[in-house]
C-alpha cells in the first residue's frame, strides 16, 4: 500500500511568491477536473487542504501526495492567517480543500490559479457522513477502490468501538449527554442518549437553565471551539472531544480517541 506524502507548507518570503506566483498558476495538473481521466491512467492528484481534518478525509478517499496548510498545533484553525507559502502550496495543486467554516476560504480561492479545482468538503466525522463524504472524494480523485476499502475498515472500527462503550455504559444504561453542535457523533459512537445540544456559542442563561433542567450524566465539548465549563454546578463530567485528526492524517485514530475519552468518563476515572 502506497504511503500517503504529507506536507506543512513552509514560510517563504511575499517577494518571491510575487514573483512566482503567475508562473506557478499554471503548474496545476491539466486533468484536475478529469477524475475519470486519473482513474485510467493511475495518476493521483496533487491536494492541498486547509487543516488536517481535510486532509484526513483525503487520504482516507485514497489521495497520496497532500499538503497541509494550518500546522496541527493551531488549536483553533479557523483563526489562522495564510503565509504567502500556503498561497505557493495552493497555486501548484491540482485540488485545493476546504471547509465552508474557515474564513481564509475566500484567500484561498483566489490564489488557488487558473488550473486548481476548488473542493469544499462537509467535515462530519459522524461515521455514515464521513463515508459518504470520503467515498465522493474517492470518485474526484480517481480512487473508488482505496475509498471503498477505508469505508470497511471504519464501518469495522465504529462497530467495535460502540460495543466496547455500550460495555462501559454506567449501570448498564445508555448515558444521557448534552452535546457541543460538532460533538454529536461522538453521542453516537457511545449509544449514549442525547438530551440537548449547545453552541457553537457560550450558553446563555436561559439555555443553561433548559440543559440543567435535562439532567445529563455527561456533557461533550468540542476541544477546539471550548467555551468552559458550560453546565457548572449540576454534576454533569464534560468530556473534550477532539474532532481535528493528528499530522498522521488518520482519521479513525479520532474515534478511537474519543472512545478512550468517553470510557475514562463513564468509569469514573
Amino acid at each position: 500500500m502506497a504511503r500517503t506524502r504529507v506536507r506543512t507548507a513552509r514560510l517563504t518570503s511575499l517577494v518571491a511568491l510575487t514573483a512566482g506566483l503567475p508562473l506557478l498558476t499554471g503548474c496545476g495538473s491539466e486533468d484536475a477536473s478529469k477524475p475519470g481521466d486519473r482513474e485510467a491512467t493511475g495518476h493521483k492528484p496533487v491536494v492541498v487542504v486547509t487543516t488536517t481534518w481535510e486532509g484526513a478525509f483525503a487520504k482516507a478517499a485514497g489521495a497520496e501526495d497532500v499538503t497541509v496548510i494550518v500546522p496541527q498545533s493551531v488549536h483553533h484553525a479557523p483563526d489562522y492567517e495564510p503565509k504567502p507559502s500556503d498561497l505557493a502550496a495552493v497555486a501548484k495543486a491540482d485540488l485545493v480543500l476546504y471547509a465552508p467554516f474557515e474564513p481564509y476560504a475566500a484567500k484561498i480561492k483566489e490564489a488557488a490559479g487558473s488550473k486548481a479545482k476548488l473542493v469544499e468538503v462537509g467535515l462530519d466525522n459522524d461515521p455514515a457522513k464521513a463515508g459518504a463524504e470520503v467515498a465522493r472524494l474517492g470518485a474526484l480523485f480517481g480512487t473508488k477502490e482505496a475509498a471503498a476499502q477505508f469505508k470497511e475498515r471504519l464501518d469495522g472500527e465504529v462497530a467495535k468501538l460502540n460495543g466496547e462503550l455500550k460495555s462501559a455504559w454506567p449501570g448498564g444504561k445508555s448515558p444521557s449527554v448534552v452535546t457541543q453542535v460538532f460533538t454529536g457523533w461522538a453521542a453516537g459512537l457511545a449509544g449514549a442518549t442525547t438530551v440537548g445540544t449547545y453552541g457553537p456559542e457560550p450558553v446563555t442563561p436561559a439555555q443553561l437553565a433548559a440543559l440543567s433542567a435535562k439532567k445529563p450524566g455527561f456533557v461533550l465539548d468540542n476541544a477546539h471551539m471550548s467555551t468552559g465549563t458550560v453546565l457548572p454546578d449540576t454534576g454533569a463530567e464534560q468530556v473534550k472531544i477532539v474532532n481535528y485528526p493528528g499530522e498522521d492524517l488518520d482519521l479513525l485514530a479520532v474515534y478511537r480517541n474519543a472512545a478512550t475519552e468517553l470510557k475514562k468518563a463513564m468509569s469514573g476515572a
